[in-house]
Formats: structure tokens, C-alpha cells, sequence
């Protein structure tokens, strides 16, 4: 579909950018505040611990400050949920509380909307002990969780987002270090989905309490959405594709917006022996949850083909980005129509566009965008410059894959890529950077942590002021 006219930018779009709480606050331990999960896991080798990161609890007003100058809409980040609950359940810790309403009100102080995504990847040590999602009990953990944010933030957070990229933590949450596995498991499918089934009935019910509670907001999930491609034109890839999308994709907002099982997904469970036990209640739980946008994370395309089950396909590599296999189901291919970044994920902006299209079609909820982007080795030059022609270009042609998506008739609220300022990698460090902010420490050197502005700043400034009209290189 080619326009002759593109429809501009919606007037009131969302233009920001995102990070997460575990990645980007430091204070690991300050104020009250439990650990989590992320404190407590043994991390990837040769990669920073969490206890610092880029200390945005201390300098959060300097952060948005500059946020502001480049034009923000909206600041999209997350809560920690053992800086607010330490125990994960019960005393609530007041300093917890505060830091957000401040956080909040720095935000709203530069008519920056904030934007909060209530779980990612960091459950509280204490429930991490009493078994995190394989605990039937999660449910109602999170449901408690949900209800605090409410009472204290909701008179001025109109937009929640529920859990991070579910998908993730049940597809590569052995990778990506999330998923905690009972030492009694004997079919590790079932278990992997069970805890998922409990998250999603977690999600159900913390999309009504929203309603309930604050009927002027709006909630949705927010998963990772990577568009599968069938490697030729073989029906069997076809075949191939559909299984794909299904287990990666259509399975977490199929439930989301509907309330049930994607039906390819639970066929592949029968067959794993892996279908998830309800609890009395949770059929009509997740049928009475209803999302009013779909937020999503977009990085690329993959490009899958037919599997017979028979080869020896080896994912230990794998990431949230790389390709994976499922046999019997569909084989990953590399594609070669598409460049990667340097660190080996596909880049793919027409694939942005086609995954907007078929999750609007889908679903016909309005669609955000939380996180997009290029992780790189960006160098601070002696005289306090960080040229990144790369992420430039990178996010100039997403970007003018939303327009084209809206002129398909695709109802977009807004643009939130990752992320605002550098932080920690989930398994690659601080030398994976994706910020529009530099900012000054290493691996294991803390250095100055003085912020900088990068090219993309300037440039992406210049973006929002036109409210998406000016794509050009200049800044």
C-alpha cells in the first residue's frame, strides 16, 4: 500500500522514551527498599551489578529536566516493586512511596505524562523465596501490588502498563535469568506455562481493579512483539509462520483482549503434556479483563520454516531477539534480506510497520509503542560529544514506519523507545548502550556518572518539536 498523502502524527502523540526501574535507579538497598530478584541473581559474567546503575534515584530531577528539553510527552518507566512493598506483601515502605510521587510530580511539573509499567523482570526476594510465579498465590501478590500503585498514583498516572514482556520470561526466561524452576519439576513445558498461566490471571486481575478503582485510566499489557515471516512460499512455512506467531505472539494478547487460550498454542501444549491447570475462578477472571490499548516492545522481525521435529536445533545463544526454534513446529532462518546491529539482532523497519498492521487488525485497540531501539557501543569523545549517526538513522526510519502505519489506518497513541538515558543491559552490561543520555561510567567504573548529550538528543528533539514532520539528519 503506497499513499500519496501521509496522515500526520496524531496532534496530541505520545512522544518519549522508556527505561525500568532496576536498570536505571541504582539504590539498590536504600531507603527501605527489599531486594529483588535482580539484587539476588547471579549475574552474566563481566557485566555491572545493579547497586548503582546510573543512580536516577538521586538524580531524577536532572534526568527529567533534561527529558523536558528534549520535549518529552510522556516518560514511560517502571516501579520497583520491593522499593514499595519490601516483603513483596503487607508493610508498605513510605520512602518507597515518596520517591515516586516525586518522580511523578517531576514529570507532571514539565507536563511530561508519566507512563508505568507495574512488573519488569524484578519480583521481590521474598517472593522469589515463596516460589514467584509458580506460586498459585502470585496472582493475588500482584493484585496487592496493583492496588498500592492505584491508592497512591492513580489521582495522576493515567496510562499502566501490566507485566514487561511476558512472552519473554516464558519463552527465554532461563536466558534472560527470570524464570525460577521448583526442584521437583519433571516436565519443564508445563511448569514454564503454569507460571505464565498465573501471570496472566495476575494481569486479568489487575486490569479490573484499574477499571474498578480508577475509571478514567486506561491499562494494557505490554509484550514483546516480533512479527514471524515464512521463509519462502512452501505451505508448509506458511504452516511454520502461523505456529510461530501463535507461540510467540497472538498467545498473550489472545488472552489479554479475549480472555482465552490461542487454540495453535493450546494444541502444542496437549501435545507437550503442558496444558495449565485453572484455579476455581480464573476462566472467568481473564474473560472479564478487558485492556484499553495494547503497549508493546518492537527490536525485529524473525523468519521462520518448516520443522519435521527430526534436526538438532541448539537456541542456547539465544536472546529475546535472536531467533528461536521450536521442532516440529517451525525452524529459525537468518534473514538476508535484513542488516543487523552490532550486537546480531535484525534490523527491520518495514517489519514495524507490518507487525502495527497485524496487531490493529487483530485486535482494533489503540497501539503504544514502549520499546524500540539500537544497542551500540557509543564512545564519549574528549571534548564531551557522543556522535551516533547510527541510532539516527535507526530510529528515522521506525519512525516514519508509524506514519505510514497510521495512514494504514492504525490507531497509534504514541512513541516510546528504548530508552531515555543509557543503563544497564539485561545481560550485556552498560557498554550495550541505548540512551539518548551518555552517561559516564563503565563496567566496573563508576567514574563521574555526569550526563551527556548525545547527537540522537538533539536530534530526536527536533523530531518531537515537529511533531514527527522533520525526520531529516539535520539537527
Amino acid at each position: 500500500m503506497i499513499h500519496q498523502t501521509l496522515k500526520p502524527f496524531p496532534k496530541d502523540f505520545l512522544w518519549g522514551a522508556s527505561t525500568s526501574a532496576y536498570q536505571v535507579e541504582g539504590a539498590s538497598l536504600e531507603d527501605g527498599k527489599g531486594p529483588s530478584f535482580q539484587d539476588t541473581k547471579e549475574l552474566p559474567p563481566g557485566t555491572a551489578d545493579l547497586t548503582v546503575s546510573v543512580d536516577h534515584y538521586h538524580r531524577y530531577k536532572e534526568d527529567i529536566a533534561l527529558m523536558a528539553e528534549m520535549g518529552f510527552k510522556a516518560y514511560h518507566f517502571s516501579i520497583s516493586w520491593s522499593r514499595v512493598l519490601p516483603e513483596g506483601i503487607g508493610k508498605v515502605n513510605p520512602k518507597g512511596i515518596e520517591f515516586y510521587n516525586n518522580l511523578i510530580d517531576e514529570c507532571l511539573k514539565y507536563d511530561i505524562e508519566p507512563i508505568i509499567t507495574m512488573f519488569h523482570f524484578d519480583m521481590p526476594a521474598a517472593l522469589e523465596e515463596k516460589g514467584s510465579w509458580s506460586n498459585a498465590e502470585s496472582s493475588e501478590w500482584f493484585k496487592e501490588f496493583a492496588q498500592v500503585l492505584f491508592e497512591n498514583y492513580g489521582d495522576r498516572v493515567k496510562y499502566w502498563l501490566t507485566i514487561n514482556e511476558q512472552n519473554m520470561m516464558t519463552l527465554v526466561g532461563q536466558l534472560i535469568g527470570t524464570l525460577r524452576v521448583p526442584e521437583a519439576t519433571t516436565n519443564l513445558t508445563k511448569e514454564i506455562y503454569q507460571q505464565n498461566h498465573h501471570q496472566l490471571v495476575a494481569q486479568a486481575k489487575a486490569m479490573q481493579l484499574c477499571h474498578e478503582m480508577l475509571p478514567q485510566a486506561k491499562i494494557g499489557p505490554a509484550p514483546n512483539i516480533a512479527l514471524a515471516y515464512p521463509n519462502g512460499n512452501r505451505p508448509e512455512d506458511i504452516i511454520a509462520e502461523q505456529n510461530a506467531n501463535a507461540i510467540r505472539n497472538w498467545l498473550y494478547l489472545d488472552m489479554a483482549v479475549y480472555g482465552r487460550y490461542n487454540n495453535l498454542v493450546w494444541a502444542y501444549l496437549e501435545a507437550k503434556d503442558a496444558t495449565p491447570t485453572f484455579a476455581p475462578g480464573d476462566a472467568e477472571v481473564l474473560k472479564a479483563a478487558k485492556p484499553d490499548f495494547i503497549a508493546f516492545n518492537y527490536y525485529t522481525s524473525f523468519t521462520v520454516e518448516a520443522s519435521d521435529g527430526s534436526e538438532q536445533i541448539d537456541d542456547k545463544f539465544a536472546d529475546q531477539q535472536s531467533a528461536m526454534s521450536e521442532p516440529g513446529y517451525y525452524r529459525s532462518v537468518q534473514n538476508q534480506n535484513l542488516k543487523k546491529t552490532e550486537f546480531g539482532w535484525e534490523i527491520d523497519p518495514v517489519g514495524f510497520r507490518a507487525t502495527m498492521r497485524a496487531l490493529y487488525d487483530r485486535y482494533q485497540l489503540p497501539l503504544l509503542v514502549t520499546e524500540n531501539g539500537i544497542g551500540a557501543y557509543d564512545e564519549l569523545t574528549a571534548d564531551g560529544k557522543v556522535h551516533d549517526p547510527y541510532r539516527i538513522v535507526y530510529l528515522r526510519e521506525h519512525i516514519a514506519q508509524i506514519q505510514k502505519a497510521i495512514s494504514d489506518g492504525v490507531e497509534m497513541l504514541g512513541y516510546n523507545p528504548w530508552s531515555a538515558i543509557d543503563l544497564i543491559s539485561t545481560h550485556e552490561g552498560i557498554k550495550k548502550r541505548y540512551g539518548f543520555i551518555y552517561v559516564d561510567r563503565d563496567e566496573f567504573d563508576l567514574k563521574t556518572l555526569k550526563r551527556y548529550r548525545k547527537d540522537s538528543f538533539y536530534w530526536y528533539k527536533k523530531v518531537i518539536a515537529t511533531n514527527g514532520q522533520d525526520l531529516s539528519d539535520q539537527f
